[in-house]
This record gives structure tokens, C-alpha cells and sequence, in this order.
């Protein structure tokens, strides 16, 4: 029983395949790549998010407490106390 050979339409319709599967593969990893690094992001984003939550909680909780309410008006409103002077540091 003698086997036929490929013809060169086949011989180029695999090559073909071949090729589409190889492009579509470096399609697909460069796109989990990306996600890979949004998820980072994302994960970076919410990890500071939830230090914010915390810190806002504790000055939730502790509403009443002279202190958190003098960090409040002097870090969100600006304030000091009478004859008090703030100096910033510009780094230079």
C-alpha cells in the first residue's frame, strides 16, 4: 500500500494554522500580561483604599476624643491654634 505525499496546497494550508495559532498565542499573552499588571494595580489601589477606610473609622469611633478632633480641623480644615505658625518645607 503506498501512502500519498502532502500536496503544496496542504503543505500551506497547515503552515497557515500553524501560523494564525502562533500569532493568536502571542495575542493572548500579551493581553494576560496586561490584565496580570492591572490586576497589580488594582490590588495596590485597594490596599491603600482600605488604609483610608481604617483611618476614617478610627476617627469615626473615636469622634469625641480632643485629639482626633484637632488632627481633623488642622489636616481637612486647615487650622491652628491661636499664635500657633506652620512652616512647610518645600525641600529646597
Amino acid at each position: 500500500m503506498k501512502l500519498k505525499r502532502a500536496g503544496i496546497i496542504t503543505k500551506l494550508v497547515v503552515f497557515a494554522l500553524i501560523a494564525y495559532a502562533s500569532v493568536s498565542l502571542v495575542n493572548i499573552m500579551t493581553r494576560i500580561n496586561t490584565a496580570k499588571a492591572e490586576q497589580e494595580e488594582l490590588r495596590k489601589t485597594i490596599t491603600a483604599k482600605e488604609v483610608a477606610n481604617s483611618a476614617l473609622e478610627y476617627d469615626i469611633e473615636h469622634s469625641d476624643d480632643d485629639e482626633v478632633i484637632a488632627g481633623i480641623a488642622r489636616d481637612t480644615l486647615g487650622l491652628v491654634y491661636p499664635g500657633e505658625k506652620i512652616y512647610y518645607d518645600n525641600g529646597g
